[in-house]
């Protein structure tokens, strides 16, 4: 049988003290310079009350580790110029709607990479300290974490939709991800998020909307306001894209217009703008993606009917 360390040993103390701010979860060199042995680590493990993950954390426990703890404990596997990078700094900071299948950690190039499945750990030639964020778990900066995090996204969608929702849920702005797009050089998918963010510094706010300005520019339309603010007796609302000197409003539905909560909300607001005189088209996001021929020539014959002319 293992031997059992009292409770109150000081310097088991302080080890779960400096666990509960990491997730529970210390590396083998913080306990080693609390005076704690591997021996006392291996007995501890043995005896199921600690549990190992890698070979570089300990979890001061045996249960589930929480996800604050595994973004610890693959920071803590990456060694310590390791830190959180792309979707998984994300993440940590509070981006919502966004999964990953490992946690990503970056470290310079050179640095001894500690390999792990569990983990993600990679050499990148963009590691800076002045990336990084210290407080809490060590995470790139919201506006680094997006770019990276588009930059090695599967697919160029996933791109786009990682990039938009750091902004729409204000991690970050557009214009400070404008910046850390500068400082990219050399990249397969570098103009497309030059795309991405002109989109996004001239206000678009969804999937949709980026989406439809494209094919506005393409068809030679004109442009509408975005996020226009209309006000009626039940309050404001922003229009998603608006041309007032042709009383057109297009609204671009993606999947939560259909929730129960939103349709009596929608159509209250379809309401007020029809008796103010405008004319609403609504596009659905599935539909924009599988006949936008179609909505656009809606579109077109909206801003005829309000009296624009294509130029000569």
């Amino acid at each position: 049988m293992p031997r059992q360390v009292p409770y109150d040993d000081a310097r088991f103390v302080a080890a779960r003290r400096l666990a509960s701010a990491q997730g529970g979860v210390v590396s083998r060199p913080q306990l080693y310079s609390l005076g704690i042995t591997r021996w006392e680590i291996r007995g501890q493990v043995r005896g199921h009350r600690w549990q190992l993950i890698g070979d570089q954390s300990v979890q001061l426990g045996n249960g589930d580790l929480s996800s604050f703890g595994e973004q610890w404990a693959a920071v803590l596997q990456g060694g310590p110029r390791a830190c959180l990078d792309g979707g998984s700094a994300l993440i940590a900071a509070g981006l919502e709607r966004y999964t990953m299948d490992r946690v990503r950690v970056s470290v310079p190039r050179g640095a001894r990479v500690r390999r792990n499945r569990r983990f993600n750990i990679r050499q990148t030639r963009r590691w800076a300290e002045h990336d990084i964020v210290r407080a809490g778990v060590p995470r790139t900066r919201p506006a680094t974490a997006a770019i990276r995090a588009a930059l090695w996204a599967r697919t160029d969608r996933e791109a786009t939709y990682v990039l938009l929702l750091a902004v729409q849920q204000r991690l970050t702005d557009a214009t400070s991800v404008g910046s850390e797009l500068l400082r990219i050089r050399r990249d397969r998918r570098r103009l497309l998020l030059h795309s991405i963010v002109n989109e996004l510094l001239d206000g678009a706010q969804t999937l949709g909307e980026i989406d439809i300005a494209v094919l506005l520019r393409q068809r030679g339309l004109p442009p509408p306001t975005r996020q226009a603010l209309r006000r009626d007796r039940r309050g404001r609302y922003f229009l998603d894209l608006y041309w007032p000197a042709y009383q057109l409003v297009v609204e671009i539905d993606g999947i939560h217009h259909a929730w129960i909560e939103n349709l009596v909300g929608d159509a209250l607001r379809q309401n007020a703008l029809a008796l103010d005189g405008d004319t609403v088209l609504r596009i659905p996001l599935l539909g924009l993606r599988l006949q936008p021929d179609d909505f656009l020539d809606q579109i077109e014959d909206g801003l005829r009917a309000g009296g624009w002319a294509a130029a000569a």
